[in-house]
């Protein structure tokens, strides 16, 4: 088992590496010249792509719901974070979406640049204070201009199984600019564990909760986090083993 497992997730790399390659070297150039929303929906296309070659190659399937609750209006999402995976699928299925992401994401060659494109809102994670000033300050300017703004509050990835702690930017920030908040629950990482090669086959579930509308909850920040990490958690555990 473990051996073609080696096989198909050395045959899904085969295919990833080149996607993220050409559609980082596209985003950053023919991408320079498209309208933003274009450009997004352009370079989200490599994400796509990612998503069904992982199925293809590694058969790794998906599993939706609660597709119903993604809001008209621009929102906050918050989602856990164990893998690669949802930073592409939800990326692609969010978009206009400005993801939230440490700065030196950025100065990857290529990569980054292309990411740079698509509008992210990049932090210096050592520095928590700025940090949330800049979510703040540059969420608020995103919602406006109408994306959607894409959190992770465990801040990093966790490995699956484990919960992280959850930081209080993206509710501070639903709060601030009477957003819509949007709780996501998924498990990619059973399938496509963080800093590991093996993908292990299986069906990726993603639960797309309920918004809250911070100003009808009665909860302030950290009231309101720890409402979307308890939805979240139990959500998972909730999931077929």
């Amino acid at each position: 088992m473990k051996v073609l497992m080696t096989i198909r997730s050395s045959l899904f790399y085969l295919g990833y590496l080149p996607l993220v390659g050409v559609f980082s070297v596209l985003g950053c150039t023919v991408g320079f010249a498209m309208p933003y929303r274009l450009r997004q929906h352009f370079i989200t296309l490599a994400n796509a792509l990612i998503v069904r070659w992982l199925n293809l190659s590694c058969g790794v399937r998906l599993h939706v719901e609660g597709l119903e609750n993604i809001p008209d209006v621009p929102f906050v999402a918050l989602s856990n974070h164990q893998s690669a995976w949802e930073t592409y699928y939800l990326q692609r299925l969010l978009r206009p979406v400005s993801t939230i992401l440490k700065q030196e994401l950025l100065r990857i060659p290529l990569f980054g640049w292309g990411l740079a494109m698509t509008k992210p809102i990049a932090i210096d994670r050592s520095n928590p204070r700025a940090a949330l000033r800049e979510i703040l300050n540059q969420g608020k300017l995103r919602l406006e201009e109408g994306n959607n703004v894409l959190i992770y509050p465990e801040g990093t990835r966790i490995e699956a199984g484990k919960i992280g702690n959850y930081g209080r930017s993206g509710a501070a920030l639903a709060i601030a600019a009477k957003a819509p908040l949007v709780p996501i629950a998924h498990n990619a990482g059973k399938h496509w564990p963080a800093h590991r090669f093996l993908k292990h086959p299986g069906t990726i579930r993603v639960v797309i909760g309920t918004p809250v509308l911070p100003e009808n909850s009665g909860m302030d920040s950290k009231e309101l986090t720890a409402s979307i990490k308890a939805w979240i958690t139990s959500t998972v555990s909730n999931f077929p083993a």
